[in-house]
């Protein structure tokens, strides 16, 4: 006589990268589950759940023991939150992948500057036996790591607040906390509910791990809480004095140099004018990047010759390269404020192409960058009020765009012999799929000036 049958008892909400990779990491380990999409018809041939498509609803969540909440799925979804009160476990991927990854664990958090200082990261610590894996938020999803034939013994992880919030424990053993500025209004409930999110890779640290934590005196409890836990924090940041930081960036701005510090705390620097990317916000990342890498023991001489070769990623103040008589940036990653203020004190003047979706975020903070550096501004994006009220303000010369190619012709044709920087203080998705898209689109309007001159 045949059993009874017995119903799946996870569910995987959203199935997009990471609940597809979610779902291939249980089946690979023949767990059961039903996989669920607001949107998504039909599921990837070599993956092999039920999937149930349309609105979530929470009497049909409430069956499950356990649930795999996808970053993309709001956190305070009503079926979610209906299905978490009556009990059922809400879990994410990263649980999964502490659960069964045995190595040194680096994770790095932060609204900007994540992704620089990962993939920095990963270059340098690639030169170590075993090498690096790189996943998370950047490159690959972090469970496919764990299909590989042979993995390192080493994994660095960018995680977002939305992977953060919905993990249960995590206990790297270094950590960094970039900086924490206003994002993601649209999926959190606020920002003290953002901040808590990313300390969250804190939480669980102790004896033996390490923690990078910015200068800045807001910071000073947390710093002294994981000290009690005795774990060892480095703070970084812009400084007039190695005694002041353990890495970071020091001296006058003409003089100025990126700095870190080896394990038998000698201080090492590379000089700004030997770096190839722009931005205090980049060189600050390179520190970063380089103090995670001499903690681990790799030679001063790699670090330096990294530090100086880095060309900076794509769509993160790019150089593109020199058309109609000007120099053009790509900076589409700049999603917020805070990462397009950074771009423009990067530069005297320049041409600015910006706008976008503003997600609730107040972009009149940037009134005092945008009227030191900007000469002429063209806004793109649906609803361009915002910044249209912004530069008006500032009292600078504006143009609203229809879209990005008419942005980029508009600037080519102006007579400043300035850098034209898109850097759009806002997401894409509004004209985008995502920043990506956004740069590709930019660069390909650029390269378009040049077979026209």
């Amino acid at each position: 006589m045949l059993g009874k049958k017995t119903s799946p008892d996870t569910a995987i909400i959203g199935m997009g990268r990471t609940g597809c990779s979610v779902a291939r990491f249980f089946d690979a380990r023949g767990v059961t589950y039903v996989a669920f999409d607001e949107k998504l018809q039909s599921l990837p041939e070599d993956i092999h759940g039920a999937l149930r498509s349309g609105p979530l609803h929470a009497r049909e969540l409430k069956k499950f023991s356990r649930m795999i909440v996808s970053p993309g799925i709001a956190w305070q979804h009503p079926a979610l939150l209906a299905a978490r009160q009556s009990g059922v476990q809400m879990l994410g991927d990263l649980d999964l992948f502490r659960e069964h990854y045995s190595g040194d664990l680096l994770a790095v958090t932060g609204t900007n500057g994540k992704s620089t200082v990962v993939h920095v990261m990963g270059q340098l610590l690639e030169v170590l036996p075993g090498g690096v894996e790189i996943g998370g938020n950047i490159g690959i999803p972090m469970l496919d790591m764990l299909a590989q034939k042979t993995v390192s013994p080493r994994a660095v992880l960018e995680l977002s607040s939305f992977q953060l919030e919905r993990c249960q424990s995590i206990r790297p053993r270094w950590a960094a906390l970039l900086n924490v500025q206003p994002d993601h209004a649209d999926m959190h409930a606020d920002m003290q509910t953002y901040e808590a999110a990313k300390l969250r890779i804190f939480a669980a640290q102790g004896e033996g791990d390490a923690a990078m934590l910015p200068v800045d005196a807001c910071w000073d409890d947390l710093a002294a809480d994981l000290q009690k836990r005795s774990v060892r924090v480095c703070r970084f940041g812009q400084v007039q004095d190695v005694t002041q930081a353990g890495a970071g960036l020091l001296g006058a701005p003409d003089q100025r140099r990126i700095f870190w510090t080896a394990t038998d705390g000698s201080s090492h620097e590379v000089a700004i004018d030997q770096v190839m990317v722009r931005g205090e916000h980049q060189h600050m990342n390179l520190a970063v990047a380089a103090q995670a890498a001499a903690d681990f023991g790799v030679s001063q001489a790699v670090i330096r010759e990294l530090l100086t070769a880095f060309r900076g990623l794509d769509h993160r103040l790019r150089y593109v390269g020199q058309h109609a008589g000007k120099p053009w940036y790509n900076d589409s990653k700049a999603t917020n404020p805070d990462a397009a203020v950074a771009a423009l004190n990067s530069f005297d003047q320049v041409i600015w192409i910006c706008g976008g979706l503003t997600k609730g975020v107040d972009v009149l903070p940037m009134l005092a960058a945008v009227r030191a550096h900007v000469a002429q501004a063209f806004v793109i994006g649906k609803e361009p009020q915002a910044f249209v009220e912004l530069l008006e303000k500032a009292g600078i010369d504006y143009q609203v765009m229809p879209d990005m190619n008419d942005a980029v012709a508009h600037a080519a044709k102006n007579d400043l012999s300035l850098p034209v920087l898109l850097s759009p203080a806002a997401a894409s998705m509004d004209q985008f799929s995502n920043y990506a898209e956004r740069g590709l689109c930019f660069t390909a309007a650029v390269a378009v000036l040049e077979k026209a001159a």
